[in-house]
């Protein structure tokens, strides 16, 4: 039985700077990091690389965990940090906030760049745009302005 989404991983080239970007600006909790060292064959296997170390830290925001790996090794190829949406595989992740406008000033004084400011519907029940995160990672801001629209979760109350 499959009850949901747990976590989104995320291979990033520096653990520390995205999690205190996530943790700060985001409003996360970190909720775990750790790692491991090379030598396990288990967790080579579980991960399909040979000789592999990697730091670790599982954040969490609201209903859903991220978990962010730094490789040691074998160190993880740079990634384009402008890659487009429309490449096979994942393209972005979102966050349900309350006040996007306040979420959105935030995430860009913590170093966030989007393609545009949250654009405002005439009559809409949703406001999103995407930003790209430390990394390059595209993350999706988006509030239901509508409680009964198909697409709102329970809001959960946090510091941010």
């Amino acid at each position: 039985m499959i009850r949901g989404v747990h976590h989104v991983a995320i291979s990033t080239p520096n653990l520390e700077r995205i999690v205190a970007f996530y943790r700060d600006y985001v409003g996360a909790k970190v909720v775990y990091e750790g790692g491991w060292k090379r030598g396990s064959d288990l967790i080579d296997t579980i991960v399909g690389l040979k000789n592999s170390e990697a730091k670790q830290a599982m954040l969490k925001i609201g209903n859903a965990y991220i978990e962010f790996f730094e490789y040691v090794s074998p160190a993880g190829n740079t990634k384009d940090p402008k890659y487009g949406v429309n490449h096979h595989g994942y393209t972005h992740f979102a966050l349900d906030v309350k006040d996007i406008d306040t979420v959105y000033t935030r995430l860009v004084e913590g170093g966030m760049t989007f393609n545009c400011p949250p654009p405002k519907f005439e009559g809409g029940s949703i406001r999103a745009t995407y930003g790209r995160d430390p990394d390059g990672n595209v993350v999706e801001i988006q509030e239901i302005l509508d409680p009964e629209h198909n697409f709102a979760l329970e809001r959960t109350v946090s510091k941010f």
